[in-house]
C-alpha cells in the first residue's frame, strides 16, 4: 500500500487546494516506509535510541528530551498510528516556559525510529510494551510520569493506564474516543450529513469501490473533511511541521490499523472499545479536545464521567489538531492540569 495520504496533501498544496480531476495514472506516492531521517536528526543534543525487545527482535526508538524538571516529565505519543512527533512542535512554545520537561518519541515503524515494518508487531499489546520499555528506559515513574496521548496514542494512553497504571502520575488523553464503533458513528451520523450530498456521495462511491488510491480520493477527504475536523484552516496555510509529518507517515501501518483516512476506521482497530473500563483508571486524567474535532466531545465528556478523577476540556473552534486550532485553551488545559497534580502530589 503507498502512502497516497502525503502524495495528496502535497498535491494539494501544490495546486493551491483545487480538486483535481481525476487522472488515468495516479502520480508517484511515498513508499510505505517512513522516510529515512537524516543522520543529524539521530545526533542531535537531547536525543536518545532507545533499544526494544519484542516477539520479532530487537530494534531502537528515537527520543528527545526537553527540558528539564525532575518532578514533571512527560512522555508524548503521537498518532496514526505510523504518524510522528513533528505535529507536537508547539509544545516547544509552551511547556519549558512552564517548567515542564517533555520527551518527544517515534514509535517502532515511524520516522525516526527502527523499521521492521513487520505487521505481527502492529498491535495495541506491542505497543504497550513498548511505551513501558521506553519509560524505564528514560527513568519515568509514579513519582514524575505524565503519559500524554493524541489520537491513536490516546488509544494507547488508555491502554497503558489500564495496564500499568502504577507507574503514572497523571495522564492525558487528547482528541481520541473510548470507542471506535461510537467514532465511526459520530462520524457517518453527525459530521457526514454536514457535507454537501454530492461531495459525501463521490466520496462513498471511491470507497465502496476500494478506489483508496484515487488522488480525487484524497482531494475530496482534505478540502471536504479534513480543513473542517482535522486542522481547522486551508491546506496550503497548514505548519510545515505538519506537512512533514504526512511525508513522513508509514502508509502501511496507518492503513493497516486505522484505514484510509480519518473519517472512519477500517483498519485492525475497528472494533476496538474500552468506554467500559475506564473506572477502573484512578490517576488524575485530563481528557482534552476540540469543538469541531473528528471525535465526539460529547463522548469526551462522556469518558471523563466514567474515570473518577477526572478533569475536560474541549476547546471552541478546534479540530482534532488542536495545538494548532486553538492553542490558548489547549495549552492553558494542559499546563493547569499537569501543575494542578504536581502540586496535590507536592504539598
Amino acid at each position: 500500500m503507498r502512502n497516497y495520504l502525503s502524495s495528496a496533501i502535497f498535491a494539494l498544496v501544490v495546486a493551491g487546494c483545487t480538486p483535481a480531476a481525476p487522472t488515468e495514472s495516479p502520480p508517484a506516492a511515498a513508499p510505505d516506509l517512513a522516510a529515512t531521517p537524516a543522520e543529524d536528526a539521530v545526533t542531535e543534543p537531547g536525543v536518545r535510541m532507545i533499544p526494544i525487545t519484542t516477539p520479532k527482535g530487537n530494534f531502537r526508538v528515537w527520543t528527545k528530551q526537553i527540558g528539564d524538571n525532575p518532578r514533571i516529565k512527560v512522555l508524548l505519543l503521537h498518532g496514526g498510528p505510523g504518524a510522528t512527533y513533528e505535529s507536537f512542535r508547539p509544545f516547544e512554545d509552551h511547556f519549558p516556559e512552564a517548567g515542564i520537561e517533555f520527551f518527544y518519541y517515534d514509535q517502532l515503524d515511524s520516522w525516526l525510529s527502527d523499521q521492521p515494518n513487520d505487521p505481527d508487531l502492529w498491535t495495541i499489546d506491542a505497543a504497550v510494551s513498548e511505551v513501558d520499555q521506553v519509560r524505564e528506559a528514560l527513568g519515568l515513574d509514579a513519582d514524575n510520569f505524565y503519559l500524554y496521548g493524541q489520537s491513536w496514542g490516546g488509544i494507547l494512553a488508555m491502554e497503558y493506564a489500564l495496564a500499568h497504571q502504577d507507574h503514572l502520575k497523571g495522564l492525558i488523553i487528547s482528541n481520541m474516543m473510548a470507542s471506535i464503533p461510537a467514532y465511526n458513528e459520530y462520524s457517518k451520523n453527525v459530521l457526514q450529513p454536514k457535507m454537501d450530498p454530492d461531495v459525501l456521495k463521490e466520496i462513498l462511491d471511491y470507497e465502496a469501490a476500494g478506489d483508496f488510491e484515487n488522488p480525487r480520493y484524497m482531494e475530496l477527504l482534505m478540502e471536504h473533511y479534513y480543513t473542517q475536523h482535522i486542522l481547522r484552516r486551508p491546506v496550503d496555510q497548514w505548519p510545515p511541521e505538519v506537512m512533514d509529518m504526512f511525508e513522513h507517515l508509514n502508509g502501511a501501518k496507518y492503513v493497516a490499523m486505522q484505514g484510509p483516512s480519518e473519517m472512519g476506521a477500517g483498519g485492525s482497530l475497528v472494533d476496538w472499545d474500552r468506554l467500559a473500563d475506564l473506572h477502573e483508571i484512578t490517576v488524575p486524567t485530563l481528557v482534552t479536545g476540540g469543538q469541531e474535532d473528528t471525535m465526539d466531545p460529547a463522548f469526551m465528556a462522556r469518558m471523563a464521567e466514567e474515570i473518577p478523577d477526572t478533569e475536560l476540556a474541549i476547546c471552541p473552534d478546534a479540530g482534532h489538531l488542536t495545538q494548532y486550532d486553538n492553542p490558548d485553551c489547549y495549552f492553558d488545559a494542559l499546563i493547569g492540569f499537569i501543575r494542578k497534580v504536581d502540586s496535590e502530589s507536592n504539598p
